[in-house]
């Protein structure tokens, strides 16, 4: 599923808050915990695919499941087809595949005043403790804040069933401020909801 580029800034800003809602719960006939995942994100940028992935990888590592981010077998110029994540599959022996991609995004804009920036130089004069002062104020344009309206969708297919088994909605208010140019800590919690929601529906293992 391709995706507005505006994603990549989205994941770059400062997220100030993320709530993770089951969409689909595990059915009986699912064998779990997995033990061997192909992690993938569907953005159109790839390197926003590759921290993503990278991060939901190390989480996987912390709870004791072992998980290939699908970046780490492409590149920027390999085909996002099903046959190219099949043939991933095949040569590492995955059990699950747990695929992210996006289903909204909403942008706002409103116009910020910057913080002003002062420079004070003084020196004395003939009169004791008496000083001269010069104080000069730089006021630079006004900034523009970006609020944006995030929703993931990460499914969880079983290999074996050749299905979805699991999936989750995450939606995340996040806020792109005039003064901060990016942000990684939002791939490190948007992983650490996925996988926490994954061990706590018992998909994977719960060390």
């Amino acid at each position: 599923m391709a995706m507005p580029g505006a994603i990549a800034i989205a994941l770059m800003a400062c997220s100030t808050s993320t709530q993770v809602t089951t969409t689909q719960e595990v059915s009986e006939s699912v064998h779990a915990p997995f033990e061997k995942i192909l992690v993938i994100s569907l953005f159109d940028a790839f390197d926003p695919r590759a921290y993503l992935e990278k991060e939901v990888v190390l989480k996987l590592a912390e709870y004791g499941t072992d998980a290939v981010a699908a970046t780490t077998m492409m590149n920027s110029k390999t085909p996002v087809t099903r046959d190219t994540f099949l043939a991933m599959v095949d040569e590492i022996g995955a059990d699950a595949v747990l695929v992210t991609q996006l289903t909204a995004l909403e942008t706002k804009g409103k116009v910020k005043d910057m913080r002003p920036r002062r420079t004070v130089n003084y020196w004395p004069t003939y009169y004791y403790n008496v000083f001269s002062v010069e104080v000069t104020e730089y006021v630079e344009p006004q900034g523009v804040e970006l609020e944006h309206y995030l929703a993931l969708a990460t499914e969880l297919f079983s290999v074996e069933l050749r299905k979805g088994v699991w999936a989750i909605a995450a939606e995340s208010k996040i806020v792109f401020d005039h003064e901060q140019t990016s942000d990684y800590n939002v791939y490190i919690d948007e992983a650490d909801a996925i996988t926490k929601m994954l061990r706590k529906d018992g998909l994977i293992a719960r060390k």
